[in-house]
């Protein structure tokens, strides 16, 4: 896990700070490149369970084998190292068993990260330190308050959406492009782009 990350389907690493635009994962490499889903075998049915994660590349049932991990972000980042897989070391246990070391392409995950960190706009500091307060008052209601916590992620909910159509409405009115939002966000393209069209429809 990184800093702040929690497990989403075939995402390994996730962080508040950036959502599902920079999810991480270890990436395989088969033969050199990255190989599509490995598909599971249930019998009959329409349809058939597939995953991309690293631990279903071991070479049982018929399924590829891989040779090496690297690290991917959902944003589509790819990192430069491979870290081969040592099968004489595996052996025929299942990836998922195996003592796999993902030393490597956690370090690269957040290399990116602190990048992709470094390009977006900054916070003012009495807002981030406003947004720590929030998530640790909400934490600590929560364990004493549930309900009372969910009206006032509710209430944060309404407020963010709002203020999110003016700041975005704003962007629009100055001619920001969707790159430059993009960046300023630490999101893709695709999703500022999305952003910026809802505001205009405002």
């Amino acid at each position: 896990m990184g800093e702040g990350g929690v497990l989403v389907d075939d995402w390994d690493w996730w962080t508040v700070e950036f959502g599902d635009a920079h999810a991480g994962a270890v990436g395989v490499v088969v033969g050199g490149s990255e190989p599509g889903p490995v598909y599971f075998d249930v019998g009959s049915g329409s349809e058939v369970p597939s995953t991309t994660h690293w631990s279903a590349y071991d070479g049982r049932h018929r399924r590829l084998r891989a040779d090496a991990l690297r690290a991917v972000c959902a944003c589509g980042w790819r990192g430069a190292a491979d870290y081969p897989l040592d099968w004489e070391l595996i052996g025929d246990q299942p990836l998922y068993e195996a003592d796999v070391d993902l030393a490597g392409p956690l370090a690269d995950w957040n290399a990116h990260l602190s990048l992709v960190r470094d390009k977006a706009v900054p916070l003012p500091e009495p807002l981030a330190a406003l947004l720590v307060e929030i998530t640790e008052q909400l934490t600590a209601t929560t364990a004493d308050a549930p309900l009372a916590a969910l009206r006032a992620v509710g209430v944060l909910e309404r407020i963010a959406a709002r203020i999110g159509r003016e700041a975005a409405g704003a962007l629009c009115d100055d001619g920001a492009s969707a790159e430059t939002v993009a960046t300023g966000l630490g999101t893709t393209r695709s999703k500022a782009l999305v952003l910026l069209l809802t505001a205009q429809e405002r």
